[in-house]
């Protein structure tokens, strides 16, 4: 009978040789193997295909970054699971990225063109900030051409683009009102291409690693809504995995910033918080090493993983009149009220039952 070893990763060929070789412990890699699959929603049996298939390939990926903030960057260099140094040098070739790669000028833009021409069909591409397209996109250039023909032909090419950031995925604050610069999202300006949109200002960096390995495991990009945003992150409001949700049903409210209310961690709704009608994992996912989020840290959220959300979502520090979503805003100020007349009624009943019982003892 041949052996069943009860750790996962015991039968991944040579894998533990090829962790100690790269200075990863067999502890860390583990964990971040079943955090991947904890992510992306798959089974612990999953766990080993997970471990082989990002050992047993490197995938190419080159980033191409517009009109941004640089903040998408900054998350990628502050990754903890895995680190930016063993996304580069482990897990994927990152053959292009302006912010870390070594080359620059011709030499930067020959990289770029090198995996372009020789790995057509087999690279992926990171997409952060927005496209302009007015007057013929002059308004961001590199190297002497334009972000939108640089984008055509780098995208074009590509097994999947990844538009990583609202500002690549559909617009950002580039695209604010009035747009001077007609700046766009990545599939509005390459409608053709293979896009997946990972909003959020910035990115979360997991989030990223998620999306590649879910396609060097099952061999397919994960499943999306109508917005192109994977289902594994995106597939919840913010609201309904917010660790105040309690408080909102308990009609317990932050009123004034500072306030006993916000000392205790309530609910952030009265004070703008965008939750309720914004999609994203923030609330589970977290940033820092899993530390904290905006929301638990006494910030209201803002909406930036939705369209338009510098448009839309503002007031951030006031309530919508009409928030798009489930109506919510119709309930929120009867919940608490509600609450607690049914908790009157529910004690009032109890205190008539407890007195009947009292005068039947008495009466026997």
């Amino acid at each position: 009978m041949k052996y069943q070893s009860d750790d996962p990763l015991h039968d991944v060929p040579g894998l533990m040789e090829s962790l100690e070789k790269k200075g990863i412990s067999r502890r860390d890699f583990m964990k971040w193997c079943t955090g991947m699959a904890a992510l992306l929603s798959l089974p612990a049996s999953f766990i080993p295909k997970i471990a082989e298939a990002v050992m047993a390939q490197k995938p190419y990926l080159v980033w191409l970054e517009y009109q941004d903030c640089a903040g998408d960057s900054e998350a990628l260099l502050r990754a903890s699971k895995p680190t930016v140094g063993q996304i580069v040098l482990d897990i994927f070739s990152v053959d292009y990225h302006e912010t870390i790669m070594a080359p620059a000028g011709f030499q930067a833009e020959k990289s770029l063109m090198d995996v372009v021409k020789n790995q057509k069909g087999k690279y992926f591409v990171v997409v952060e900030g927005a496209i302009p397209l007015k007057d013929n996109g002059v308004y961001c250039c590199i190297g002497g051409k334009s972000a939108i023909d640089i984008a055509r032909e780098v995208c074009g090419n590509a097994v999947a683009t990844i538009a990583v950031g609202t500002c690549a995925t559909h617009g950002g604050i580039p695209a604010a009102l009035p747009n001077p610069t007609g700046a766009v999202g990545v599939k509005e300006a390459i409608p053709n291409a293979t896009v997946i949109n990972l909003p959020g200002c910035p990115v979360n960096a997991e989030n990223i690693t998620a999306t590649i390995v879910h396609y060097l495991t099952l061999g397919r990009l994960p499943q999306t809504d109508k917005l192109g945003r994977p289902l594994f992150a995106f597939g919840k409001r913010i609201h309904d995995n917010c660790e105040r949700r309690g408080h909102f049903d308990a009609g317990q409210y932050v009123k004034k910033w500072g306030d006993e209310g916000h000392r205790q961690g309530w609910c952030l709704y009265e004070m703008g918080c965008k939750g309720p009608e914004t999609f994203h994992n923030c609330p589970t996912v977290k940033y820092n090493e899993g530390t904290s989020w905006p929301v638990q840290a006494g910030h209201g959220c803002i909406g930036c993983s939705e369209p338009h959300f510098w448009d839309t979502m503002t007031p951030f520090y006031r309530r919508l009149p009409n928030v798009p979503g489930f109506g919510v805003e119709k309930t929120a100020d009867k919940v608490g009220v509600g609450l607690a007349a049914a908790t009157a009624a529910g004690l009032a009943v109890h205190a008539v039952g407890r007195a009947m019982s009292s005068k039947k003892e008495d009466k026997e």
